[in-house]
């Protein structure tokens, strides 16, 4: 019997943000269940309900994450043509986005988590990841699509190593050094991008 005033897919999504940026913040093994809940403003009870696990609530905030990038992409091409590539890098690679572990991108942040798991959850980032590779590979120009998919994923490798090289370093300065220089090897690794039509 659902209680008055409590909606319960919005309860859920309070709890899967919170999750999100929980696990983005403090890692999978830096985080349990009472955390997660607390974070949400509810009870641990309530978050084995919407969730089953702690996995559980991994696996969803994983697939929330890079769903934003699956959305952010095409956003990004479209509203910047062929000068997208070097708008997203200086996003990316912005001093804002780098300070922002709680809601900052999931590839960086939970892909090191990704590898601790098991066949499934690594077949559903493989497929989110290809999927996100594929839409910035319709952003580039080159001799054929298994050439500009290629270089997607080497832009994608260099962007999501370069953040997390630059998040690691003690000082400003350090870290805005990393971060011009991954710049720079981010649109040498995308190379030529093509004229992206607006949907």
């Amino acid at each position: 019997m659902r209680h008055k005033g409590v909606d319960k897919q919005a309860t859920r999504q309070k709890m899967l943000e919170a999750a999100s940026c929980c696990f983005r913040k403090h890692g999978y093994a830096g985080i349990g269940v009472d955390g997660l809940s607390k974070a949400a403003g509810v009870t641990s009870g309530a978050f084995y309900s919407h969730f089953g696990s702690k996995d559980g609530a991994f696996n969803l905030a994983l697939a929330a994450g890079l769903d934003e990038v699956i959305i952010g992409v095409p956003r990004f091409q479209n509203e910047h043509g062929t000068e997208w590539v070097k708008v997203f890098t200086d996003y990316y690679l912005g001093q804002q986005h780098m300070a922002d572990l709680e809601t900052g991108c999931a590839m960086a942040a939970l892909t090191p988590e990704v590898v601790r798991f098991g066949a499934e959850v690594h077949q559903a980032f493989e497929e989110k990841m290809t999927l996100i590779a594929e839409l910035v590979a319709q952003g580039l120009s080159g001799e054929s699509p298994e050439d500009c998919l290629a270089r997607a994923w080497s832009m994608l490798a260099v962007l999501i190593g370069g953040l997390n090289i630059a998040r690691a370093m003690q000082s400003a300065q350090a870290s805005k050094t990393v971060a011009e220089a991954i710049k720079v090897a981010v649109i040498n690794a995308a190379g030529e991008t093509g004229v992206v039509e607006l949907a």
